[in-house]
């Protein structure tokens, strides 16, 4: 199939080459220019007014030849030539046809020898224009049809590599061309007083068609300024305000965001219905890594800790920390601090214990809750979930862990290390079903190793109750299983808080998963509501949203002058299981999704020094480059502070160093990161030139005697 297609192609290649040859030998290009045209003006003139019909389809047929094989100057001279024998309204009738259907021809041609290899070449340009395509492809031709200095040959080959269809295509080429034309038209009906080809192609000319090509663009702003005129019609902007900002929501994003408005002296309001910290302070990252640590001194130690004192150290921890986010150090801050429930009323008010509240621009840092399944029977069991997990007053004797995912993994280590026997269910065919294969495995082992009950390819159908025991019926590998336990942990995704605050109503715009969907600059559908964090998703992670709510502070103050845009290549995260898992921008998975080229280097902690001093050889240093550089995509690591090495690979994306770069950092020995080190060395080695070693070989040789 691929053979018969080569051919295709090649059969085509060589047919435009004879065609364009042909008519060199012709001499067609030799007619083509001013002088011949102006010293045969007459006799043109009157072959049209004697055989119209004929010298129509004549020129019809030379028009679209030379279009689709974009013969220099051809189709210019073509036009003007038009305009003087045929009149106006004739010759932009069939020019406008003529070059339309020239130029699709050229745009197959296109399509058919150049996009399957600028597609295999070029994959992340391939996919990053198919998509830019979908959104704004018209406006892009429209722009180019109309302006001049763009060559329209060029523009027939970039449009047949992307997916417009080949009907738009022709349709937009038609609209487009036609001022340009008319412009070519109108100056070929005194072609006969012109005395040379400069006359036409005037300054003037150039910048009136160049204005012309603005026009698509301009249409575009001023249709979505209509648009968010329109949107914001029903409500009335208040003469003045309260606030520069008023924040929604006290977790992490709030938090940051708040303190950034504040700290560039705007007036600002963070309105929280609970406790000022959100998820992360208190059923979060903070009490989960304090119940890590805990069962990690157990399993260290040998010994089992009493579950209430494990629980008083992580309130112990939580009661440390809790002043950093209290609503009297941010009030010092200059942030007004409301406590209460928000509901907003219009894109500038929002109501909280009665009172309206108005700001120029709102910010909604609401968060996520946990995404609880729908089983039959769920409702009758003893079950918690990372909010109510913190509210145990004893440890479960068999807990069932629904989700194998970062939560559900953290914490079913962690309660099996504290005594519990654990039992963890994940539908698919891994745990961490994120991360690689290969990354995700290290941490299947070690659970296998220390007793952990792992059921992969199992699904929860039913859960009922015998003589006050708890029971889950479950389908695994195509059997039906039952297993007792005594709690249950959902761990199954989490859901964006977007209940209650009035966005129905108001109609800001949501993503299918539920997330406030928003643009690069943290802007929902109405320009000064701005979303981050997890409600806005796509990174439902503490720092992600830190990162996301100075964007959105920042631009919402100062969008009018300078918008800033988020930028996710150097995204990390985290999985505090033992050993660690951590990745940084892309992963294997992620790069065949988006049809990328790579090349995977690897070093395991078996051979690092450090990791075997310290008794922990376990897991690998993972790094994707772009094949045939050292330019890095991502790294994932599953080892020993995992999520301190992934640091060094997060600025190297950010800052587009390579593999060679991290062979020139001298890192101190023996530690951990040396395996950064020597990932970049195996790297090298891989593509160290041969040849050169052979020859090298060959001359220490000679120089031997």
């Amino acid at each position: 199939m691929q053979m018969k297609k080569t051919l295709k192609k090649a059969t085509l290649f060589f047919l435009i080459l004879i065609l364009v040859i042909a008519a060199w030998q012709m001499g067609l290009f030799s007619y083509l220019n001013f002088t011949y045209v102006k010293n045969h003006l007459e006799e043109l003139t009157q072959s049209y007014h004697v055989r119209p019909f004929r010298f129509l389809l004549m020129y019809l047929a030379l028009y679209i030849f030379v279009t689709a094989l974009s013969i220099p100057g051809g189709a210019t001279m073509l036009t003007l030539l038009g305009g003087a024998v045929m009149g106006f309204w004739p010759s932009l009738l069939a020019v406008t046809l003529a070059s339309s259907a020239g130029a699709t021809l050229a745009f197959w041609a296109s399509r058919f020898l150049l996009k399957d290899f600028f597609e295999r070449k070029f994959k992340l340009q391939a996919r990053t224009a198919r998509e830019e395509v979908q959104r704004n492809g018209v406006y892009y031709l429209l722009t180019l049809r109309l302006m001049p200095i763009f060559p329209f040959f060029l523009i027939n080959i970039l449009m047949g590599l992307t997916t417009m269809r080949s009907q738009v295509f022709f349709l937009v080429s038609f609209v487009g061309m036609i001022p340009g034309i008319a412009v070519y038209v109108f100056a070929g009906k005194s072609f006969a007083t012109l005395e040379s080809s400069k006359e036409i192609f005037s300054f003037k000319v150039f910048l009136l068609l160049t204005l012309l090509g603005l026009f698509p663009l301009i249409s575009k702003w001023i249709i979505e300024k209509w648009k968010a005129v329109k949107l914001y019609l029903p409500y009335p902007k208040p003469s003045r305000f309260d606030y520069n900002t008023i924040v929604i929501g006290g977790g992490a994003a709030g938090l940051v965001s708040s303190l950034i408005t504040s700290a560039l002296k705007a007036k600002v309001a963070l309105i929280e219905k609970e406790k000022m910290g959100g998820d992360c302070l208190y059923t979060g990252c903070v009490p989960s890594k304090s119940l890590i640590h805990s069962a990690r001194l157990a399993r260290m130690t040998g010994t089992v800790l009493d579950f209430n004192l494990v629980i008083n150290q992580m309130k112990k921890v939580q009661a440390e920390i809790e002043p950093h986010d209290s609503k009297e150090r941010y009030i010092d801050m200059g942030v007004d601090c409301v406590s209460g429930i928000a509901e907003i009323l219009s894109p500038y008010e929002v109501r909280v214990n009665g009172k309206v509240l108005t700001a120029r621009n709102l910010i909604i840092a609401t968060g996520a809750r946990p995404r609880l399944p729908e089983i039959p029977g769920l409702s009758k069991m003893p079950y918690v979930t990372s909010e109510t997990l913190w509210q145990l007053n004893e440890k479960p004797q068999r807990l069932l862990v629904l989700g194998a995912g970062p939560i559900g993994c953290e914490m079913a280590q962690a309660f099996h290390r504290l005594g519990a026997l654990v039992l963890l269910f994940e539908e698919g065919k891994e745990i961490l079903p994120k991360e690689d294969s290969d990354i995700s495995s290290v941490i299947e082992t070690q659970f296998r190793a220390e007793g952990i009950e792992l059921y992969l390819y199992t699904k929860a159908r039913e859960f009922f109750c015998v003589e006050g025991k708890y029971f889950v019926k479950a389908e695994s590998l195509g059997k039906e299983i039952h297993l007792e336990f005594d709690l249950l942990l959902l761990a199954t995704g989490r859901t964006a808080n977007v209940q209650g605050l009035g966005l129905e109503k108001l109609k800001v715009e949501l993503n299918k998963n539920g997330t406030i969907k928003t643009n690069t600059f943290m802007q929902t559908n109405f320009p000064n509501i701005y979303a981050c964090g997890d409600v806005a998703g796509p990174y439902q992670l503490t720092h992600m949203a830190s990162y996301q709510a100075w964007f959105a502070a920042v631009n919402s103050l100062f969008g009018s002058l300078k918008k800033f845009t988020v930028n996710y290549k150097q995204v990390s995260w985290c999985t505090f299981t033992d050993p660690e898992v951590a990745t940084a921008g892309l992963n294997e998975k992620m790069c065949k999704d988006r049809d990328l080229e790579y090349e995977v280097t690897v070093f395991p902690f078996s051979e690092l020094d450090r990791a075997i001093i310290d008794g922990q050889a376990r897991g690998q240093v993972k790094v994707l480059t772009k094949k045939g550089s050292d330019k890095i995509l991502g790294a994932s690591i599953a080892g020993p502070e995992a999520g301190l090495l992934i640091m060094e690979f997060v600025s190297a994306i950010q800052y587009n160093k390579g593999m060679k770069d991290l062979l020139k950092i001298i890192h101190p020995y023996p530690t951990l990161a040396e395996a950064n080190k020597y990932v970049a060395g195996v790297w090298q080695k891989n593509h160290s030139p041969q040849w050169a070693l052979m020859l090298l070989e060959k001359v220490f040789k000679w120089l031997r005697g």
